[in-house]
């Protein structure tokens, strides 16, 4: 599966969920599409997803992710980028060149209003879940591999006037 098919993918699942702004939803009804097809399929949406994990591996939107979320550490980075991968490609690609283009997305803004964390941690295991469910037996734990580039940005993210000046519209949405 490519990235072509997965983005295809989640778009087919997100169309079957009444309300997209939760990724467990989505990625529920992902993995139950995933799991029609075959095993050498679903092994390859594995690599397919940890691929965009590693092309959203950023310091720019970790420092969203860390604005968003009151703090993000290294595997709510992941689960961030599990929610992020779960509202579909033209948001994911969007966020991914300019992350302050969350403060314009309506599921952000409700969960700045109540305070709600965005994360989808299910989104990591959605072909694990298929591939149990397809065959009765675990994904290779060789499937895939893990790659993550260097972070660009080096600073603390605790330095509010950096992140103000990096996210003005996030950071003036959060009250950072």
């Amino acid at each position: 599966m490519n990235k072509e098919q997965f983005w295809m993918l989640i778009e087919k699942a997100r169309e079957h969920v009444p309300d997209t702004r939760d990724g467990s939803d989505i990625t529920g009804c992902a993995s139950a599409l995933l799991a029609r097809r075959s095993a050498q399929e679903i092994t390859a949406a594995q690599q397919t997803l940890w691929d965009l994990m590693a092309d959203s591996y950023q310091n720019p939107l970790w420092a969203a992710a860390y604005v968003v979320n009151g703090g993000c550490s290294d595997d709510g980075f992941d689960y961030f980028r599990g929610w992020l991968i779960a509202q579909g490609r033209t948001t994911f690609e969007r966020v991914l060149a300019d992350p302050d283009t969350l403060a314009e997305l309506p599921g952000v803004l409700t969960a700045a209003a109540e305070g709600i964390d965005l994360d989808c941690e299910d989104m990591l295991s959605i072909a694990w879940s298929a591939h149990q469910k397809a065959t009765g037996q675990e994904l290779p734990a060789d499937a895939f591999t893990i790659r993550y580039p260097d972070p660009a940005w080096n600073f603390n993210f605790d330095d509010r006037e950096e992140m103000a000046r990096r996210l003005p519209a996030l950071t003036a949405l959060y009250s950072y």
